[in-house]
């Protein structure tokens, strides 16, 4: 794989890793500072933002090996011949 393609996965992973923590961080700790409202809603971003950072990684990796297999067929990304 890419160097470049393996650092911007690992830099996803990482991302998820900080907003879920932040996401946990906000339901435990966020309703003594914030108001019930806001805590829930920034809870509902992080953890979603975690979920497309855990999800894109795989997503990457699953298009970098069918076009890898498409290459290694003789075809073009896009199906040509």
């Amino acid at each position: 794989m890419d160097p470049r393609l393996h650092k911007r996965i690992m830099l996803f992973y990482l991302g998820g890793v900080i907003n879920a923590f932040l996401g946990i961080y906000v339901l435990i700790e966020g309703r003594s500072f914030l108001p019930r409202t806001t805590a829930t809603w920034l809870v509902v971003f992080f953890l979603a933002f975690a979920a497309v950072d855990f999800w894109f990684p795989r997503a990457i990796k699953r298009k970098w090996e069918r076009d890898r297999a498409r290459a290694a067929a003789g075809t073009d990304p896009a199906g040509k011949p």
